[in-house]
């Protein structure tokens, strides 16, 4: 069970804010001032850090500044008051992974603590020459400020070869901010991006930081750029020349010092030819191009991926994978590439009990096109009840956590509400 540690001198809020992540599965301890905490993670170490800014003693951004000295790699999260937008971006220049702006809501709250602790599992676990030949290539641009894309199919990876060049690079020490591209609608985007002044439109009421700006000195990843609309491929290409941004309501450009990496799953070229993705923008961004490959290229790097995975997934108990097991992973397609083998350990784990994993366990039950899948399939039931047993399993191991158990499952909220009202409609007690 992940470990989070709590540091607010509010005792109401440190009391909220542990109730909500406890509710979520998490286990959680709580300091009321940077002083304590540190006196606390020197006896236990935790696996995320949540901190307000103003407290005596050691303020939040101080204690971010210590811990990013000492462990360099424990995932901190800031709050922040409304309005405060100088601690917003001086903690992510000192290197915190994100910030929460109050008042917050839970589902804000536990989308970023998700995030956070998936840095934790950010190792690159690879034997493959292919996978090596990638790391070598990350390493040499990492050391310039040249602009990178790396390229492949969903759930291969970009995400932490990115997060492998800033680590590796100079820059390192500076912040570190991902943008999906393909999670925003337009307008969102472009203020996600590039921010905006108090007053530039209805609701804004307070100067909003985009994520160059918050970049600055460090990297941003632009994931999935691909799916950006023409009319801010065209402000991005001005930020690649000019490297400067036009923030929302503001008459002055402001200046930014980043490295740009991008990602995509999408062929680039096809793009341009078909008018989708602008061609002066397509040079800017592919300086330094990566593919990484897919996992049935690889295959090799399977035994030492799923030893990884095993190792996140068991919740410290001696679960472990038959030969059979192992044959399977080996053999199957994994058009999900790395994120469907996780999401498949994941299961495997609830399922086999934290004993020993089987075929059966590892097979997608939405997924009836696999012969490997429809042989395990038989061996324990039907589809339809291997898929009701693995979502009740999953509610009950995330303690009813619907959002949780969701992402675990490597299915959408909605489907899961979905399948909860079928089971009830047909008198399944439902955790």
């Amino acid at each position: 069970m992940r470990n989070i540690l709590v540091v607010d001198d509010d005792y109401h809020m440190r009391v909220a804010l542990s109730e909500a992540l406890m509710k979520a599965g998490y286990e959680v301890r709580a300091a009321e001032d940077g002083r304590v905490a540190m006196e606390s993670i020197k006896k236990s170490a935790c696996d995320l850090v949540i901190t307000d800014v103003k407290m005596p003693y050691i303020n939040g951004i101080d204690l971010l500044g210590r811990l990013k000295k000492e462990q360099c790699s424990l995932p901190v999260i800031v709050i922040t008051a409304y309005g405060t937008v100088e601690h917003a971006v001086n903690a992510i220049k000192e290197g915190a992974f994100d910030y929460i702006q109050k008042p917050f809501d839970t589902e804000t709250l536990y989308g970023i603590v998700q995030r956070a602790l998936g840095l934790d599992s950010g190792k690159i676990v690879c034997s493959s020459k292919a996978m090596k030949d990638v790391l070598l290539k990350a390493k040499a641009v990492a050391k310039t400020d040249a602009t990178v894309m790396v390229m492949g199919e969903s759930g291969v990876g970009k995400e932490l070869i990115s997060r492998y060049v800033h680590e590796s690079g100079q820059r390192r020490e500076m912040a570190f901010v991902a943008v999906n591209c393909a999670a925003l609608p337009e307008n969102l985007l472009e203020s996600e991006l590039f921010g905006y002044e108090k007053g530039a439109f209805t609701g804004a009421g307070a100067r909003k930081p985009g994520k160059f700006e918050l970049a600055d000195k460090g990297t941003i990843l632009l994931d999935e750029v691909t799916e950006m609309d023409l009319r801010l491929q065209a402000k991005l290409l001005r930020v690649l020349q000019e490297r400067e941004v036009e923030v929302i309501g503001s008459k002055h450009p402001k200046k930014v010092d980043v490295k740009v990496i991008a990602t995509t799953n999408r062929n680039l070229s096809r793009l341009v030819h078909e008018g989708k993705f602008r061609e002066d923008l397509y040079y800017r961004l592919n300086v330094f191009p990566i593919v990484v490959p897919p996992l049935r290229d690889r295959r090799e790097d399977i035994p030492e991926l799923t030893s990884h995975l095993l190792k996140k997934y068991a919740r410290g108990t001696d679960t472990r994978i038959s030969a059979e097991a192992m044959e399977y992973l080996m053999q199957k397609g994994w058009k999900g590439n790395v994120r469907e083998l996780e999401n498949a350990v994941a299961r495997a784990c609830i399922l086999s009990d934290y004993t020993v994993i089987k075929p059966a366990h590892l097979q997608d039950p939405c997924d009836e096109s696999d012969p490997a899948t429809a042989r395990a399939t038989d061996a324990v039931g039907s589809v339809r009840e291997m898929e009701m047993k693995l979502i009740l399993e999953a509610l009950k191991s995330m303690s009813g956590n619907r959002t949780k158990a969701a992402s675990v499952l490597g299915i959408t909220s909605r489907t899961l509400r979905n399948k909860i009202k079928e089971y009830r409609d047909l008198g399944v007690a439902v955790p």
